[in-house]
């Protein structure tokens, strides 16, 4: 469960950096109230986690697979592109996520 609510706190950080880049510096009213909507409510969800998952583990996750997730968005809807240099790092990033949780005892299952 705990994990669950993770997940939806990184999807909903990853919709609010997407609105954020088109809210068009805040001079788009409605991306930029989604975006708010989103962050609220994904800070929310990541503080729900912290009940039973350890801060550092629970931001290495939500931060990592956002980066990854809207690295992602950027690529696939708006058009940005990545070097190989940028994908290598965006696949160590996973990994190290990987690692965290199949590996560490810090990470409660």
């Amino acid at each position: 469960m705990t994990y669950g609510v993770l997940a939806v706190a990184i999807v909903l950080e990853v919709a609010g950096t997407t609105c954020l880049q088109l809210s068009q510096q805040f001079t788009r009213p409605v991306p930029t109230a989604i975006m708010a909507v989103c962050y609220v409510g994904a800070f929310y969800l990541v503080s729900l986690s912290l009940k039973t998952i350890p801060v550092g583990i629970a931001y290495a996750m939500w931060s990592g697979l956002g980066i990854v997730l809207i690295s992602l968005i950027g690529v696939f809807f708006l058009h940005q592109k990545l070097d190989a240099p940028a994908v290598l790092g965006l696949g160590f990033i996973v990994l190290g996520v990987i690692i965290v949780n199949v590996f560490s005892k810090s990470v409660s299952h």
